[in-house]
Order: C-alpha cells, then structure tokens, then sequence
C-alpha cells in the first residue's frame, strides 16, 4: 500500500462494493423499475476491468470487497470473479448480497471460490406474498438456498428484510423469532426513496420495528456485531442463538463512519449511494490507464465524497436506480 484512501473528512475507505449486473432474476417493489433499459454486454466491466478496479483500491487500502447486483449469481461464471478477487494481494474478505434463488446450487462453489459469507434478502415467509412483493421466483427457492450457504459455511448468513408499511410489517415478530428458533441474523433496513420503488414511501422506521419486537417478545440486549463492516446496529433477545441489526439510512444517517465506494455495473465509481456523484473509471480502463492513474481516479472519487447524504432534508437521488447502482 503505497498511501492510504482518505476523503475531505479523513474517513478512510478499505471497503468496495461491486455491481456485477445490473440484471436481476426478481423484480422487487422497493428496487424494480419497469423501464429501465438494461445495459448491454459492452457495457458492463468485464472481470478483468473488474479486477484491476480492486488491485487499485487494494494497493489504497481497500481489504474488504462484497459482491452485488442486480441479482449477482445470474451473471455467468461469477465464481470465476471471486477466485481473481481472492488472488489480489491485500484482500481480506469478499461477501455477496444475493437473494438466494441459485444459492441451493451455487452455495459450496462461492465457499470454495473465497466467499466468506451471504446477505440474503428476504422480506416474506409467505408465497403469496412473496410473489406480490419479488414478482416472480419462489420462497422455497430461497429458503433452501439459505440453509445451503449455512452448510457451506458461508457465515454467518444473514437475513436483509426492508419492512414496508401494509405489506409486510405485520411480519416484523416473526423474523426476529427466527433469531431464536432458528439462531437467524436478521437485520431490518429502512426503506430509502430511491428512482425505481413502485409501492410508493411506505417506510417503517427502526425505532417503531424495535418497539414492536421488544412488545412482543422482550426486551432486546446490545451485542457486539457479527463479523462484517457494515452501519447496523446489532442485539439479541434473552437467550437467542441469532441476532437481530438494524439498519437506518433515514432515521439514523451514520455517514460520519461511512467508509465505503461503489463500482456500478458499467464502471462508475461512486463515493456515496444517496448522492448522484460518479466517476467513471470505463475509459481508463478500455484505454490501457496505468495503475497510477487508476489510482488518481480512486483518490478523485475519495475527495468528491460529502459529509452526509441528503435524506433529511427530503433530498433524494433521481438519476440510477438501486439494480444500476449495486445494493
């Protein structure tokens, strides 16, 4: 590491996350846009770009790489990416959000690649709603590819649920029980008033799904965070195996530890998933750009960085939607 990443407010970022694709096999409320064009083939990085993007930041600092979409495991031979990222020296983790529907088959060849662990999405038990609410696949999908990444040792899995006022808050009770029954780490996220949410803003704040836990089932006890590098909040129900975070982008703005970059699909570098600024480090790469240069455009990035989000303000992002931008 020749010099460390630092923003104009001496944060320092040592954590990447990749949109893959921008292509997903569902077609969630709170992330679908119905007509958003998908970039073509040309457009999106190919593994290679990809993979000179991490060997800068690596050589900044950067140690930490998790793996998003759109939906990740439908873009082919992604484990391939992984193995070429686990190669890179100076990389200490790489993690996946996914929403598990390919995860039953894919689980011990991601473990295998250098996959450490799996966010999972999942914000219904029930099918019926599951389809109201993803648009398509099904929830026996999911579950099995939950308990497969368990097995795989993709650890610990952890369980993403967006609670959304009259869809599915009425389910709040019943992921936290997990954490006991099944030993789950839930983790509830605010909605965020992104382009491309077709429920309209239905958010539940986490104060009000903590009230709600704590009425039902007792009171929630303050715990260190299970391994990863991530805003939530985490605690434990008296007893519980599991745990249960939450995360609050909008009532609870944690930008003063934010200590991440985004690489969208097509090679723009973004410092902030609430903010429209970007960097795009396509040209450079296509154009044979020294690692010195990729790396003055990663220091660029890092001083375009804000001291926070907008959100309370009521200012929200219009340009990408969060399939463009990577979750």
């Amino acid at each position: 590491m020749t010099q460390s990443l630092l923003d104009s407010y001496h944060r320092h970022i040592d954590y990447l996350r990749i949109s893959v694709t921008d292509r997903c096999n569902l077609r969630c409320i709170y992330c679908n846009a119905s007509t958003m064009q998908h970039l073509s083939h040309d457009d999106i990085l190919r593994y290679e770009e990809i993979t000179r993007v991490v060997k800068a930041a690596a050589r900044l600092g950067v140690k930490d790489i998790r793996l998003t979409g759109g939906e990740p495991t439908v873009r082919p031979h992604v484990a391939d990416l992984v193995r070429m990222i686990a190669a890179v020296p100076g990389i200490e983790d790489i993690s996946m959000t996914t929403n598990a529907t390919r995860l039953a088959e894919m689980a011990q060849e991601l473990k295998d690649a250098g996959v450490s662990r799996v966010n999972i999405s999942l914000d219904t038990f029930k099918p019926e709603r599951f389809k109201a609410m993803c648009g398509a696949g099904r929830i026996e999908d999911v579950l099995e590819g939950i308990e497969a990444a368990r097995k795989a040792g993709l650890n610990p899995v952890k369980i993403n649920t967006v609670v959304l006022r009259g869809v599915n808050d009425d389910e709040v009770v019943d992921f936290a029980r997990k954490s006991v029954t099944d030993g789950w780490n839930v983790r509830y996220i605010e909605e965020m008033p992104l382009v491309g949410n077709d429920n309209g803003h239905k958010m539940v704040s986490i104060e009000e799904i903590k009230s709600r836990i704590e009425h039902e089932l007792g009171g929630l006890e303050p715990c260190w965070p299970t391994n990863g590098h991530g805003p939530a909040k985490y605690f434990r129900l008296p007893g519980s195996p599991g745990t249960i975070g939450f995360i609050g982008p909008v009532t609870g703005c944690f930008c003063e530890t934010c200590n991440r970059f985004r690489l969208t699909a097509d090679g723009k570098l973004r410092p902030c998933l609430l903010r429209e600024d970007e960097v795009d480090l396509k040209p450079a790469l296509r154009s044979g750009a020294s690692e010195e240069a990729l790396e003055e455009l990663l220091m660029k990035t890092a001083a375009m960085k804000h001291e926070r989000h907008q959100l309370a303000e009521h200012i929200s992002p219009q340009g990408r939607n969060m399939r463009q931008i990577g979750g």
